[in-house]
């Protein structure tokens, strides 16, 4: 069985970070290993939030624990996602090298959580230069949105040819495989969206409809479910159409039932057997 540590926030109210990653995985089949570095009321689009930011120390801790179990091996994969701080991220790192040491073949699943198109940078000052110089080169997977793809490579993709010249040059700096979401380029029809997978091995595109709304948590479910699919099969191509059949269906689920948190466990069933299926195209 395919075994994830999966290092992440979590809220009580809401899926977010590993609130959003923990049930989907788990539902596809994966066994989670969930650490978190903060324990929030919810998340932070609404007014305010309570509960604590945990330590890399405290990460360090519940990781030392599992070390000491004798079960560190059996990770297939590190997932992570909002890092908090630089400290933090540098934490999250020696956790993959002790992983890695335990298992050669375990991977490195990074969602470069920075900012977005029309809200900018929403982390703290320090950490989309610590991604950047830092986690990009450990990473074996790594997932940013268009917006984080042009600050990671210092360009400006407009069109699909760059999008994927800059995700090229992404890979030249660490990761295998490259998964680019919220594309966005010229010439577009304006009411979809493309998820972008690149490799060597080539490069895939899947379009999917704008639902027109924004969804807290959606990119840490893209991520995981990414992640999942792509232990399973083996296959970017395959990773990426699974992944955007299932985050379609879920988001059109959650737009349907007008929640503003993931409906994760009304769409369920979306996760292992998804409504809506779109085309992979082969982009070379």
């Amino acid at each position: 069985m395919t075994t994830i540590l999966s290092i992440q926030s979590s809220v009580a109210y809401g899926h977010v970070g590993n609130s959003a990653a923990t049930f989907p995985l788990m539902r596809v089949g994966c066994e989670v290993w969930p650490v978190l570095t903060v324990h929030f009321s919810n998340n932070t689009s609404y007014p305010s939030k309570r509960g604590p930011l945990l330590r890399p120390e405290d990460v360090h801790e519940v990781v030392e624990g599992i070390d000491e179990l004798g079960v560190l091996g059996r990770v297939d994969a590190v997932l992570t996602g909002y890092q908090g701080a630089p400290a933090m991220g540098a934490e999250i790192l020696r956790v993959v090298e002790r992983v890695k040491q335990a298992n050669p073949a375990a991977i490195y699943c990074c969602d470069p959580v920075m900012g977005d198109v029309g809200r900018g940078m929403y982390v703290l000052p320090g950490i989309p230069e610590f991604v950047r110089d830092h986690v990009v080169a450990a990473a074996d997977v790594l997932t940013p949105n268009h917006f984080e793809l042009n600050f990671l490579t210092g360009r400006d993709a407009t069109t699909l040819p760059e999008v994927l010249e800059a995700a090229d040059a992404l890979r030249a700096a660490g990761p295998d495989v490259v998964l680019v979401t919220s594309v966005v380029v010229d010439g577009a029809d304006p009411d979809t969206v493309m998820m972008v997978a690149v490799t060597d091995a080539g490069a895939w595109s899947v379009t999917t409809p704008l639902l027109g709304r924004t969804f807290t948590g959606s990119g840490d479910l893209t991520a995981a479910m990414f992640l999942a699919a792509l232990l399973e099969t083996g296959s970017p191509e395959q990773a990426v159409g699974q992944t955007a059949d299932i985050v379609y269906s879920v988001l059109e689920r959650t737009t349907d039932l007008d929640q503003r948190e993931l409906a994760l466990v009304a769409a369920q069933e979306d996760l292992v057997a998804p409504r809506f299926g779109f085309e992979v195209s082969r982009l070379r």
